[in-house]
């Protein structure tokens, strides 16, 4: 099972799938593993017209539990080597863009799907652009093959160390645009962006330093109880000597499901207007959260061992929960995601397989 694993999961990281670009092969490369399965495509293009499919895998009966992972990745920002060249080391460890977060877990999904026996149900939802809009499992939420499985719960199978993970944040993604006029910056003609950008900036800080020092505005249930206010600045690759024509600020506010965003987002409007910045807000669905005694929590915290946790982090459950409870709980360590030198213990993959196949089968009976 570890050879087939670990062809599998390099197979994947293999194949290019950034959220910027189509992941079709990767998504064809999937369901050429699915022999066997009733495989619903569900195509779209992304905001730029680039080409996705998500995936709705199932066999056997209705009802039960559904393993589900996302194909795309983060960008190879910060990477040495060939990030798309899978390499597995002498100690076992799997490494390239994806491995963790999270093509090994979906190879380990995979596996464990077409190890369950034929009187158990399998469902395996394949998402994309889980790095960015979470498009791909919304599609999957709307799908009327997925809705109609009867779906008991769902297995997020991002990494966990094979703890369960109960709830988790949700993201507001805001982009604010502050637009000038570009000239050389020596003639004097040009309207730099980023000083209409800075006023708003500064109330951005302190609507950040709020969030991290109030106790009002934080959750004790998670680890850091505050929430996250990432601010990512872009000059769209404007020279030093040329005026900014363009000027965006990108926030990801992630909160828990105990804290009301609107007043914050209310005050992000608010200072948007006094510095007459262009803003778009959209948000993830609602933020996951199961109490420790639901059904399949229990069921995770007894097949593994551990008694479930929060994280501070969101992932496809946000959507996905429009189905049915979800519990995110998989392979690796978020360690080592998103950063250039992401890796996987194949020892820790293989220890997914079985655990996700007795989950299946615990939702036969």
């Amino acid at each position: 099972m570890q050879d087939a694993l670990a062809r599998l999961a390099s197979e994947l990281v293999a194949l290019d799938s950034r959220s910027a670009v189509s992941n079709l092969a990767v998504a064809g490369h999937i369901e050429h593993e699915l022999r066997g399965f009733e495989v619903e495509r569900l195509d779209y293009r992304d905001a730029n017209g680039v080409e996705k499919r998500a995936l709705v895998a199932h066999r056997g009966p209705k009802g039960g539990y559904a393993l589900s992972g996302h194909m795309d990745t983060v960008p190879e920002t910060g990477w040495q080597q060939d990030p798309w060249a899978p390499r597995i080391d002498h100690a076992g460890i799997l490494h390239g863009l994806g491995s963790v977060d999270m093509k090994g877990a979906v190879a380990a999904c995979i596996l464990a799907a077409k190890s369950a026996p034929a009187h158990v149900p399998a469902t395996l939802l394949i998402t994309t652009d889980e790095e960015t809009t979470k498009a791909g499992a919304r599609a999957i939420a709307a799908s009327a093959f997925a809705r109609s499985l009867g779906l008991q719960g769902i297995v997020v199978a991002e990494p966990t160390g094979l703890v369960p993970v109960r709830g988790h944040r949700s993201s507001s993604n805001i982009v604010a645009t502050a637009s000038g006029v570009q000239a050389h910056s020596s003639t004097g003609q040009g309207t730099n962006a980023n000083w209409a950008l800075i006023p708003f900036l500064a109330e951005m800080r302190e609507i950040q330093q709020r969030l991290r020092q109030d106790p009002a505005l934080q959750d004790p249930a998670y680890d850091p109880p505050f929430c996250d206010f990432n601010l990512v600045l872009d000059n769209h690759g404007t020279a030093v000597n040329v005026t900014v024509g363009r000027a965006t600020a990108r926030i990801k506010f992630r909160a828990s499901r105990s804290l009301d965003t609107a007043p914050i987002l209310a005050a992000v409007r608010a200072a948007a207007d006094r510095a007459g910045v262009a803003l778009d807000i959209t948000q993830e669905g609602a933020p996951p959260e199961l109490p420790p005694e639901h059904p399949l929590i229990r069921l995770a915290a007894d097949l593994t061992g551990h008694a479930p946790r929060t994280a501070p982090y969101g992932t496809d459950a946000s959507e996905l929960q429009d189905i049915a409870p979800c519990v995110i709980l998989g392979p690796g360590t978020i360690e080592t995601a998103h950063t250039p030198h992401e890796c996987v213990a194949l020892a820790d993959l293989a220890a997914a397989v079985p655990l996700f196949a007795r989950i299946l089968v615990a939702g036969s009976t």
